[in-house]
């Protein structure tokens, strides 16, 4: 496929569209091991090697990585207050990547970045009945008929109940810790579901959406791309 130098470069994240031209003016730039300075040359980057600043440039159309969100930073593409997940990505990053389903500022764990919108609404459509599981511990003694209420569906202020969902008690006490798994992806959803039983949510983690499962040696903050098992999986 043909693409103007400049464009894939931006593209795959060296810089913004200026910045990208005035390097490309300035030598920076090559095309099958020959310097190039026309920001406007088409390419084909199917089959030319491009460099920029002495590192190879390869084109993919599609990226996917996977984040154990660290508390503290905001699911959004650019916030201009607030730290962002993308923020979070080291070196180039490319302009159209974007957090697929949002976790509240304090909420940890599993969260895809990708650049790929219909695998994004595959996954978050309520539709489509992808399970989103989630650790948590409440304040408050969670109770059979807690698991129960969940199961039916609860009133959480909308328009309409939650779609039922699934909760697993792990421990119960003055403090429980629960596993719950649900089908949508509203607002502040595990949270309201918790205060219309009269209990408070005090830690959540994303560990898993459908077949993708937060990979527990990344740190809080810390990303790697998707293996071809996992987006075979996906797919």
């Amino acid at each position: 496929m043909m693409i103007r130098l400049d464009k894939f470069l931006t593209d795959m994240g060296a810089g913004t569209r200026s910045e990208v031209k005035n390097s490309i003016r300035k030598g920076r730039a090559t095309v099958d091991g020959k310097v190039v300075k026309k920001p406007e040359v088409k390419i084909d980057f199917d089959i030319c090697k491009v460099t920029y600043n002495g590192e190879a440039v390869i084109y993919r159309k599609w990226e996917y990585y996977m984040m154990n969100k660290p508390a503290g930073v905001v699911s959004a593409v650019r916030d201009n207050k607030e730290r962002t997940v993308l923020d979070l990505l080291d070196g180039w990053k490319r302009k159209d990547l974007f957090p697929a389903g949002r976790l509240d500022k304090d909420t940890e764990g599993l969260l895809l970045i990708t650049n790929d919108g219909e695998l994004a609404h595959r996954m978050l459509s309520p539709g489509k009945h992808v399970d989103k599981v989630y650790y948590a511990r409440i304040a408050g003694n969670v109770s059979e008929e807690d698991a129960a209420a969940f199961a039916s569906g609860i009133d959480i202020g909308d328009e309409t109940p939650s779609l039922p969902a699934k909760l697993e008690i792990l421990s119960a006490d003055e403090f429980s810790e629960v596993r719950v798994t649900i089908h949508e992806g509203r607002y502040h959803q595990v949270k309201r579901m918790f205060q219309a039983v009269g209990k408070q949510v005090v830690y959540l983690k994303r560990i898993s959406m459908g077949s993708l499962v937060l990979d527990e040696s990344l740190a809080p903050g810390e990303y790697r791309e998707l293996t071809k098992e996992e987006l075979k999986q996906l797919c």
